[in-house]
């Protein structure tokens, strides 16, 4: 008896979901319209861009990827270098590798088409277990339930799991499964996605229009806002290092970091190392030879927030005679198409500052200014995803 009312317990609380997405759900470039079938390629391109990154962000790389690559053999086809400098902005690039990666393992191995299940997806680059379930629900219908951040807090809220994150993260996945339905596994997924979105929010839910509202435990305690529980994070220590804006006439100095790593396969101009022991001197002597430069140091510093670190950056500037030859493994660009370079924000802020203006002492603007690219950044922050 006990079972059969909790069996009707779930397939009311799928039901109550479900009819709520049918009226309420997202309009987003990659998801299907009602009754048509989703586009696997689709979903796999706007999963890997959603790691760690809002929808709102996504949307116009989304539409920028797809023009320039409809399908997974034009992705197979382009060069890694071509899909970083589209990705370039959007973070967490070794997203964009794997990206690249994956359409050529699937055209190799898979004849251009997905594995439909997860065990399948998750031996593709750059796919780990919620990806692989978030594609498996989405574009092939598979009964598993993917766990994003919205989830995680409908599900922390529904049920009061006190338990906090990371070490919550397996009881909340068992949980959430509860809430599928027994066909649409993928709009249960979505359901839960886009009601964490719109209702269950971080601050402020909209609890008297959640379609589960009269279940959750959290808010018949009235602390829904303290879900879901977290172990508060360890700061990473903060680094200092100098970056170098070379000028030879209407080009710029840069260089390519090494494939793997921070930044992986990006452009940069030259840099000192990122040290947290580092004072302005030393990393001032990590400046590339250029004969005959004179540096300049900008006043204020970029600021930039990784993942696991803050950085600082002091700028120099100098400018190099008209045939100076780049040195070993630099070269020089012409900065009216940086934008075409794979620049991380990171390095869009460095430049721009570089190439603009020191604001005074009371953060007025001077007057007179040099085109710059993009706009000044001095002692900014934004968080980059590594």
């Amino acid at each position: 008896m006990a079972l059969s009312v909790e069996n009707n317990e779930r397939r009311s609380r799928s039901a109550r979901l479900l009819a709520w997405y049918d009226r309420n759900r997202r309009r987003l470039p990659w998801r299907a319209l009602p009754g048509e079938a989703a586009d696997p390629y689709r979903v796999w391109l706007s999963e890997i861009m959603l790691q760690q990154t809002t929808v709102k962000a996504v949307g116009p790389y989304f539409e920028k990827f797809l023009a320039r690559w409809p399908d997974i053999d034009a992705m197979a086809n382009a060069s890694l270098d071509d899909v970083l400098r589209m990705w370039a902005g959007l973070g967490y690039y070794s997203r964009a590798r794997n990206l690249h990666a994956c359409a050529v393992a699937v055209r190799r191995d898979h004849g251009g088409a997905f594995p439909d299940t997860e065990e399948g997806l998750r031996a593709l680059p750059g796919i780990g277990p919620y990806t692989a379930a978030a594609i498996a629900a989405i574009a092939f219908g598979c009964r598993t339930m993917p766990v994003d951040g919205n989830i995680e807090r409908v599900v922390s809220r529904l049920f009061a799991v006190d338990e906090p994150l990371p070490k919550a993260k397996p009881r909340i996945r068992e949980l959430a499964a509860t809430l599928l339905g027994e066909t649409r596994s993928g709009d249960s997924a979505q359901a839960l996605m886009d009601l964490g979105a719109a209702i269950c929010t971080p601050k402020k839910p909209a609890c008297a229009l959640c379609p589960l509202g009269d279940d959750c435990v959290a808010r018949l305690r009235g602390d829904q806002e303290t879900f879901p529980r977290k172990t508060p994070k360890k700061a990473g220590e903060l680094r200092r290092g100098a970056a170098f804006v070379v000028r030879r006439g209407a080009d710029l100095l840069v260089r390519t970091r090494p494939a793997k790593g921070l930044l992986g396969g990006m452009t940069e101009v030259p840099t000192s190392d990122w040290l947290a022991a580092q004072d302005d001197a030393t990393a001032r002597k990590q400046a590339p030879s250029i004969g005959g430069a004179c540096w300049r140091r900008k006043a204020g510093t970029v600021t930039h927030v990784f993942t696991h670190f803050p950085l600082e950056l002091a700028v120099y500037t100098a400018t190099a005679a008209a045939r100076t030859r780049a040195p070993d493994g630099m070269r020089w660009t012409p900065i009216a198409t940086l934008q075409d370079e794979a620049l991380p924000n990171l390095m869009r802020k460095v430049i721009a500052h570089g190439l603009g203006h020191d604001p005074d002492p009371k953060g007025r603007a001077s007057a007179k200014r040099e085109p710059v690219f993009g706009q000044d950044h001095t002692q900014s922050k934004v968080r980059e995803k590594i």
